[in-house]
């Protein structure tokens, strides 16, 4: 366990270099690898032989590398790819060595390694951001058909959601409604992205996008809220602040979908508890119990009315307004 480190930073070297890209239409020696990638050969075959060993790549008699299941997902152009995932954090690694001092001083490490926030680091990195917005769906994406699948958007007519990201969740939320219409709400630099892919989708047309901080206000018109791992960045003063905001927002009669994880109580292992170190070291937020979730709720002027799992690691946290 001490030496996962190697392990991950062995995987996203790997991403980086585009080693499973390569590999996707035949197998290669280690030199055809390295003369591609410009490496050098001998420390190349070393890193495959130890990612070999984890099932990540194979070589065969023939002494050519090939592909594993493990490792076709580091591949770009396949479906579930998780290779951005892999060089999001590979690139962020130097922030996990700072582990320790937020913990002894509350500082966020993230902000120690990089001396600004993560959001405000990715506003002026536009490579790292893109970067960033293909990772959350690496480590989100199969999550946006567990939450459809489990929950009934019905009745909904207009769906805002918050921190929308690159947009992927409200495109693929209307192709499953086709009555419905979507508000995409985020910073304007995120939503000069989103832009693009909406109007790829092909469903510009029911969209509106706005771009604001939602620690200023949110926008209305809608008669539905959803926000899918916005909460759990920030800490509770923060948290109430957005939900303050969605208050003023909301219809009386309207619901706030927060989509998220909930951390059980025990010891037993849990997604939630993993992602929940994550939030600590990156964006110093917090994933939640659901009495944590409840309080944050009371002291917004919203009441929870069910959690829905999902077949993920998210449930589906059905909120109104008092």
């Amino acid at each position: 366990m001490i030496t996962g480190g190697v392990v991950a930073q062995s995987i996203s070297v790997a991403a980086e270099l585009g080693i499973a890209d390569l590999l996707s239409n035949q197998p290669r020696t280690t030199a055809q690898l390295a003369s591609a990638m410009g490496v050098d050969s001998e420390k190349l075959y070393r890193l495959l032989r130890f990612l070999a060993s984890l099932g990540i790549f194979q070589l065969g008699e023939d002494g050519a590398w090939g592909l594993t299941p493990l490792a076709g997902v580091l591949r770009s152009d396949v479906p579930g790819s998780v290779r951005a995932g892999a060089l999001l954090l590979g690139r962020t690694s130097s922030v996990t060595p700072f582990l320790l001092e937020n913990i002894r001083t509350g500082q966020c490490a993230y902000d120690l390694a990089f001396g600004k926030t993560l959001f405000e680091d990715l506003s002026g990195k536009p490579e790292l951001a893109a970067i960033f917005d293909a990772a959350m769906t690496s480590f989100h994406g199969g999550e946006t058909a567990a939450v459809l699948g489990a929950y009934s958007y019905e009745g909904i007519s207009t769906l805002a959601d918050i921190g929308c990201g690159n947009g992927e969740v409200m495109i693929a939320t209307l192709r499953r409604y086709p009555a419905m219409r979507g508000i995409l709400f985020d910073q304007a630099h995120v939503i000069e992205r989103t832009t693009h892919t909406v109007k790829a989708a092909g469903v510009a047309g029911r969209c509106t996008l706005r771009s604001g901080s939602f620690f200023e206000a949110v926008i209305p018109g809608a008669d539905a809220y959803s926000m899918r791992h916005i909460l759990h960045d920030w800490s509770d003063e923060l948290c109430i602040r957005i939900l303050g905001n969605i208050r003023k927002a909301i219809p009386s009669s309207g619901r706030l979908l927060v989509i998220e994880t909930v951390v059980p109580e025990g010891n037993d292992p849990s997604p939630s508890k993993l992602f929940d170190m994550l939030m600590m070291i990156f964006p110093n937020g917090m994933e939640r119990s659901e009495a944590q979730f409840r309080s944050l709720f009371a002291a917004s002027g919203f009441r929870l009315a069910g959690i829905t799992p999902t077949q993920s690691p998210v449930s589906v946290i059905e909120v109104r307004p008092v």
